[in-house]
């Protein structure tokens, strides 16, 4: 029997261990390594090629949508399914426009898991039932700011705000963003408050969309 090789990526030893715990016993998949952040998994896919990477989201270094990029540009064949404990639209945007596969809830059940883990090894997508509602709600926010995106041409924006644009269209958490700018979160999210308020959008979620349309990433 050919086993799907996999590779896990996420920051969190338990997780990692948990992961591999759950799909040890199950046949047809073989965990072919683990890594602990981005840049590792750049690495690994490079060196053992597996069909599917379970990957996460926020990690340090480099994180889970700049991965997905880097991974997908290197060899387009492998799939890359999302696991994240963010319940935020703009997160399964961007993943799903750098190249993932799939996406997929860390609360799902074992046997989603591999359902999942079996559909995009065949080129599939899947996308867990929490996660479509969510995106949803992106797609009609993204009509709407479709529709004010020639007020949007005309506004000036600093480097800061820049700088914060680029973070928010490669996927950085709050916290992770106050880090490489070594501001407070709080002052991160006074900027995202400003944009928002600056750009006419009304959501976290309609600002990454901006984001990453507009090229800053």
């Amino acid at each position: 029997m050919k086993k799907i090789r996999v590779l896990i990526v996420d920051d969190h030893f338990l997780v990692r261990t948990g992961i591999t715990s759950l799909l040890r016993d199950v046949p047809d998949i073989e965990i072919v390594g683990e890594a602990e952040n981005g840049k590792i998994a750049v690495e690994q896919c490079k060196k053992i090629v597996p069909e599917v990477v379970l990957m996460d989201i926020s990690m340090p270094d480099m994180s889970g949508i700049e991965a997905t990029k880097s991974i997908k540009a290197e060899n387009p064949s492998i799939n890359i399914l999302i696991l994240t404990m963010h319940e935020s639209e703009e997160y399964f945007y961007n993943t799903l426009k750098q190249g993932a596969s799939g996406i997929l809830n860390k609360n799902v059940g074992k046997d989603e898991l591999i359902n999942a883990i079996k559909s995009v090894s065949t080129g599939k997508r899947y996308i867990g039932n929490s996660v479509s509602e969510l995106m949803i709600d992106t797609l009609m926010q993204k009509f709407e700011e479709e529709f004010l995106s020639k007020q949007k041409e005309k506004v000036i924006l600093t480097k800061r705000e820049k700088d914060i644009l680029y973070y928010i269209a490669n996927g950085f958490s709050n916290q992770d963003i106050a880090e490489k700018l070594k501001i407070s979160v709080r002052t991160v999210e006074t900027h995202k408050s400003n944009l928002m308020q600056k750009l006419n959008l009304k959501s976290s979620a309609a600002l990454s969309l901006y984001a990453f349309e507009k090229g800053y990433k």
